[in-house]
């Protein structure tokens, strides 16, 4: 089964917590912390794949997770890290946030994306030593791993599409010239899926996508068409097949200009495409027409067609490079930043000071004496006191609140 859209839960690996641990040998009365620290959380990543077709994998199981890092131990025992997880997806995959923007398009094999990063590990007590402190009773927690929801869309890669209304012949011509066999009947909507096939001509070798059948209104939503228009995007040259003995009488002049009308409606980029347009089923054709036919069943033409789709890719090939895909990058602001937030407090945003609270116990008093340092040296105090910040006021680090003192 072909599935070109697809929802997929990534949960990262989370941190190990740091160990509090103290030495404990003999004929040594005071040994000092030993605490290892955490392993960290793996990453999980998501990889093009040519070996995989569709998105069918995640329709049923759209949950993915790395591994976790595991906890520290006494004696300076650092835990293990959690282990990378990848995700095979079909080359042509584009990744959506939750906000629907476009953070990734895998296009070649072997393209990478890191979808949620793994937690750091938490520091042991060891890490924590120092003239003033000389036995650190607390250690960090692990980081939490990203988690978060993706859309996944599939859009073909092929060199050429092949395009027309229902029933125009599209299968029955990509089943004669490649190895495809898709469904052929004589009803329309015949085909519910893209069909690829590999097609080659002397030393020339291309892919060719057989597009669901368009009709007019496609672009608005009508018929089946639309959910597949997003397949001819990538396509380096079009092939247009004009019904000559369509049902319902329609000129093969009309169905072309239906047909190009839609393909501009969508993306008015495709209208620049080199295509061809060719009438199909010439061996039983009722309609004039000037222009190239063929017929798939008697071979008439085929032939032909094959010769101008390798002209066109060869030409296509040498003036344009291959698609790339391409990676948003968003990088984190450094530092700390304050803003106002909805109930007249403050907010503390930036992963240095989120951290800080997140991994340490505050009810440990050596550990929230550890955090106020911390958030000092990094600037969170000036921060508050230059945004207004007054004695009493609510302030919020992640998901600790407290009242600002100067």
């Amino acid at each position: 089964m072909f599935v070109d859209r697809a929802q997929l839960h990534v949960k990262a690996g989370d941190g190990g917590a740091g160990a509090v641990s103290f030495r404990r040998e003999a004929h040594v009365a005071k040994g000092g912390p030993d605490g290892g620290d955490g392993g960290s959380g793996g990453d999980l990543w998501l990889v093009a794949d040519p070996n995989v077709a569709s998105l069918l994998a995640f329709r049923d199981h759209p949950h993915r997770r790395a591994g976790n890092g595991t906890h520290g131990q006494g004696h300076g025992r650092h835990g293990a890290s959690g282990g990378d997880a990848v995700v095979a997806v079909p080359p042509g995959t584009v990744v959506h946030g939750p906000g629907g923007e476009v953070l990734a398009d895998l296009v070649s094999p072997g393209d990478r994306y890191m979808a949620g990063r793994g937690g750091r590990g938490g520091k042991g007590n060891g890490r924590f030593l120092s003239n003033r402190r000389r036995a650190p009773s607390f250690a960090e927690q692990g980081e939490v791993g990203e988690e978060v929801w993706l859309d996944l869309e599939l859009k073909l890669m092929a060199d050429v599409a092949l395009v027309g209304f229902p029933n125009a012949g599209k299968s029955t011509l990509i089943s004669v010239i490649s190895a495809a066999r898709p469904k052929i009947a004589d009803y329309p909507f015949t085909t519910l899926v893209p069909n690829l096939g590999v097609v080659r001509h002397g030393d020339a070798e291309w892919v060719v996508a057989d597009i669901p059948g368009l009709i007019e209104g496609a672009s608005e939503g009508r018929g089946l068409g639309h959910e597949f228009l997003r397949h001819i995007e990538r396509a380096r040259a079009l092939v247009i097949l004009v019904d000559l003995a369509a049902a319902d009488g329609r000129p093969p002049a009309d169905q072309e200009a239906v047909l190009l009308a839609e393909l501009g409606r969508h993306r008015r980029d495709l209208l620049d495409r080199p295509r061809i347009v060719v009438g199909t089923k010439s061996d039983i054709a009722v309609a004039d027409w000037e222009g190239p036919r063929l017929s798939a069943v008697t071979g008439d033409g085929v032939r032909a067609l094959v010769g101008q789709m390798a002209e066109l890719v060869v030409r296509g090939r040498a003036e344009a490079p291959a698609a790339t895909g391409f990676v948003v990058h968003r990088p984190e602001a450094e530092g700390v930043v304050v803003e106002r937030s909805d109930d007249g407090g403050f907010v503390v945003r930036g992963r240095p000071a989120l951290r800080a609270v997140a991994v340490n116990d505050i009810t440990n008093t050596e550990a929230l004496l550890y955090v106020q340092g911390r958030l000092r040296r990094l600037g969170v105090d000036r921060a508050l006191a230059r945004a207004g910040a007054r004695e009493g006021d609510i302030v919020h680090i992640g998901g600790f609140s407290f009242e600002y003192e100067p």
